[in-house]
């Protein structure tokens, strides 16, 4: 990746001026690096789940993205991609309001994110993401785990927490809770 100068803080400005080669994050102006191409494994699930979602929100008003996809989680109106410290590429995201929506992802936290575990990111995603996702207002945030064949929910409590809701096996049927009469069914994300 050509990076700018060394700088103390990234901003989305900078990330626009990369070049495309390499994918990464920027958290509270920090790099992040992510892996070139997620594991056939990880693909697998993270299609499977999107492909139920899309399905369920055809004709709806929310929509859908499986990653490359950048929210940038604080963004504001009026913000110049030079004032946005913070673009996270979640490996799924539903956004139900249409005005959070850009030609570039989403300004502002989306309704739900999925986070798919892989070796190099449990961590990061277990600590890092749920704690910016909670900063943000995200409503619902899955962690899945192929390895585990596991789903954990997490849903924003109204002290602003993301808290524990859920945990589902992968013969459990999963509910989506900030889509009204949405399930998704993890026998077909974990065959």
């Amino acid at each position: 990746m050509a990076l700018p100068a060394e700088k103390e803080r990234y901003t989305f400005a900078d990330a626009l001026a990369w070049d495309d080669g390499e994918r990464a994050e920027l958290i509270d102006g920090e790099i992040y690096l992510m892996a070139p191409a997620p594991s056939r494994p990880h693909q697998k699930v993270s299609g499977e789940i999107f492909r139920q979602l899309a399905n369920y929100l055809e004709g709806k008003k929310c929509e859908a993205y499986s990653a490359p996809f950048d929210v940038r989680l604080f963004e504001q109106d009026g913000d110049a991609p030079e004032d946005v410290d913070t673009v996270v590429e979640p490996d799924i995201t539903v956004v139900c309001d249409p005005s959070r929506l850009d030609d570039r992802g989403c300004k502002g936290a989306p309704d739900m994110v999925v986070e798919i575990l892989s070796p190099s990111t449990r961590r990061h995603d277990r600590l890092v993401k749920l704690n910016l996702y909670q900063r943000a207002g995200v409503r619902e945030y899955w962690i899945v785990s192929p390895e585990e064949q596991a789903v954990e929910v997490f849903l924003l409590s109204g002290d602003g927490l993301l808290l524990p809701h859920e945990v589902y096996s992968r013969d459990g049927i999963a509910k989506v809770n900030v889509l009204d009469g949405c399930f998704i069914e993890l026998s077909k994300v974990f065959p």
